[in-house]
């Protein structure tokens, strides 16, 4: 079989980046699917392009390209026009269009088509066709121009039956009309036609999912001998009876599918999953409550220091009337302090030790650690919670494992991403919690919004403001978080005190801008997403959202979630032209409903952040799943796996593990 760097094209240079880029044989290249299509097989009117679409488009230029210039950047416009109508067109960074482009030629652009900021129907950094047909997309690897990509993949295809074999059992793609790997692969590169496209992504996007779902069950069923946990017949009525609320029946339905998995002999992996709100780290206490009566102790790990400062406030109010001991350990502790914490966590004096990533560090050790809870799953990868795990003193038990996460996902997804953890849903809200009011802002609506603002300042609440940008860019229509501040702290918010967060902002500057937040030191907080997570401020009331048309329904109703924490009237503001899917997110508050809304808009793919990351967990997922392939691959993995079929389901085991076995690697629970 051909070897990668017999391929031609392929020099010294390019074989490193492809081997930084995970493509170190050839079957890795070929696995190495387009990341889009760009179908210039058919030419949209320019009466008929929509914003949000890409789409291939033919015209005459009504004038020269005009050349502007602009802190830096340079963009290149003019108007497209044929027989229908006409089209804006933008470049950024290309000055040499301007003499290369004439009023005379038919010109053939691909691009995708968005608004300005005045809201006027454009076209964005088109490519010049110049060869027709559904043209692959890959991703952009430093130093392969996208022709070298696609010559070596075309070498590559020529070894396509000794490197790719079929993965799944005949059996299998007969029940399912699935076509065979070869054909799928060799279409989904270079694809013959539309039809041909879509069997392709069928089956591609078929097997990824199955197969990842395969490998999460097996290592299910693997799941490691655990750390006993005695719990007493009516240990979970006595906990709910210690605190000052009545607990919802969802969350006595969960607390007790948690003690039943304390109570077995293999280690419980149990995620609980539930809205702002739905009292999901009442349930951690509980777990907690239940481990330190057996004499085991429990480590509670949150994304932030704040938020683990804030669990220690809530431990030490639920835990401590019950005798359990209570502690903290986060890296910014100071010399004596650390000390300390290392004594009482090792002795046992803390049955109950919350903190961050400190917790993993070394030289922390636990007294009978029997059970680890991590806060916000997506915020922590899967080896940081076994290396907690590794913390407990018998090599041969395991700790049980709880992980709480408060993005709504819809039931079949989180079984497919999480296979390795039990699923509970916490489907109910404690009574009187007053729902956040969303409202669509338009941009005219602007000064009736600041002056809100300033009135809720006056009594004492305070506002959010996310942008999608850190800082200004002439390539994209949307605010920056700098931008927005300079002009608030200079403008209409002049009076109030204004501070400033980001994901980039150095470590103790953030620390600091979101504890002043917290402890009610400014009235408003402009960042981007990184308050997403971890900022609890219950006399925050009001969010707004700029450029709420970017972020996806899920990520709204996340950042959403930040107010509506106390008990008075909280509202969210989007600031966007009003369109179908922001208006579910103003009719109701549900995010699995919001989240199942997402999902069917924008596909799996989409909906767990491939677009924007540029990569995703399940290989082919973003090309062609959806939301019925979803049920569809789940219930074939229960008929594989029923009695008659042994033989298959061993084939179709050993191939999702070796498909996945990095992935594997990762979340093996021994």
């Amino acid at each position: 079989m051909m070897d990668l760097k017999e391929l031609k094209g392929l020099g010294k240079a390019r074989l490193e980046t492809l081997n930084q880029a995970g493509i170190s044989t050839l079957s890795d290249l070929l696995l190495a699917l387009p990341v889009k299509y760009q179908d210039t097989s058919v030419t949209t009117p320019l009466k008929e392009v929509a914003p949000g679409t890409e789409a291939c488009v033919s015209g005459f230029p009504k004038a020269p390209p005009r050349l502007n210039r602009f802190h830096g950047l340079t963009t290149v416009t003019m108007r497209l026009c044929d027989e229908t109508g006409g089209l804006s067109v933008v470049w950024y960074n290309q000055p040499w269009l301007q003499t290369s482009i004439h009023p005379e030629d038919l010109l053939t652009l691909y691009g995708r088509i968005d608004r300005d900021r005045q809201g006027r129907i454009r076209m964005a950094s088109p490519s010049i066709v110049k060869e027709r047909g559904i043209l692959p997309v890959y991703r952009t690897l430093s130093g392969i121009p996208p022709k070298t990509m696609r010559e070596i993949i075309r070498q590559a295809l020529t070894q396509l039956e000794d490197c790719c074999p079929e993965t799944l059992p005949e059996i299998l793609r007969i029940k399912y009309h699935l076509c065979e790997r070869n054909f799928a692969l060799r279409q989904a590169h270079f694809p013959e036609t539309r039809d041909h496209l879509a069997i392709a992504l069928r089956r591609i996007s078929f097997e990824s999912m199955l197969l990842y779902q395969a490998a999460a069950a097996s290592l299910r069923g693997e799941r490691a001998k655990g750390i006993r946990i005695d719990v007493p017949e009516n240990a979970c009525g006595a906990y709910w009876a210690s605190l000052p609320f009545p607990p919802t029946d969802a969350q006595k339905r969960v607390l007790n599918e948690i003690a039943g998995d304390l109570k077995s002999s293999r280690a419980m992996g149990r995620m609980v999953q539930g809205d702002v709100g739905c009292g999901k780290t009442a349930l951690a206490f509980g777990a907690i409550a239940l481990t330190a009566q057996a004499g085991f102790q429990s480590a509670f790990m949150a994304p932030t220091e704040i938020l683990a400062r804030q669990h220690l406030e809530s431990a030490k109010a639920m835990l401590e009337p019950l005798g359990i001991g209570c502690g903290l350990l986060v890296g910014g502790m100071k010399a004596a302090e650390r000390r300390e914490a290392l004594k009482k966590t090792a002795s046992g004096e803390w049955m109950a030790v919350i903190g961050t990533h400190a917790l993993i560090s070394e030289g922390v050790e636990y007294r009978h650690l029997g059970l680890v809870v991590t806060d916000e799953q997506h915020r922590f990868g899967v080896r940081q919670r076994r290396l907690l795990s590794k913390k407990a003193d018998s090599a041969e038990e395991a700790p049980n494992e709880l992980v709480l996460s408060a993005t709504p996902i819809p039931r079949t997804l989180a079984l497919v991403l999480y296979g390795d953890l039990d699923l509970s849903i916490v489907d109910e809200l404690p009574p009187g919690r007053t729902p956040v009011k969303t409202r669509m802002v338009p941009e005219d609506k602007r000064d009736g919004l600041y002056a809100f603002i300033r009135q809720e300042a006056a009594r004492g609440r305070q506002t959010y403001i996310v942008c999608p940008l850190v800082e200004e860019s002439e390539m994209i229509d949307a605010r920056s978080a700098q931008e927005t501040y300079a002009e608030l702290c200079s403008g209409p918010l002049s009076d109030l005190r204004v501070g400033l967060t980001y994901g980039e902002q150095e470590s103790g500057e953030k620390d600091e801008t979101i504890r002043r937040f917290s402890a009610g030191e400014l009235d408003v907080l402009v960042s981007t997403t990184v308050i997403e997570v971890g900022v609890n401020v219950p006399s925050a009331t009001v969010m707004v959202i700029e450029n709420a048309d970017r972020f996806g329904l899920s990520q709204l109703h996340q950042l959403r979630g930040r107010v509506g924490r106390g008990a008075e009237e909280s509202w969210c503001f989007l600031m966007a032209a009003p369109n179908e899917r922001l208006r579910t997110l103003c009719e109701t508050n549900d995010g699995f409903k919001i989240a199942q809304k997402d999902l069917e808009l924008r596909g799996p793919g989409d909906f767990l952040g491939t677009r924007q990351h540029g990569d995703t967990l399940i290989p082919g997922m973003a090309l062609g799943a959806d939301v019925q392939m979803l049920e569809e691959t789940s219930q074939c993995l229960k008929w594989i796996r029923s009695p008659g079929y042994e033989e298959e389901w061993e084939s179709l085991k050993n191939s999702a593990q070796a498909a996945f076995a990095r992935i594997i690697d990762d979340i093996a629970m021994n």
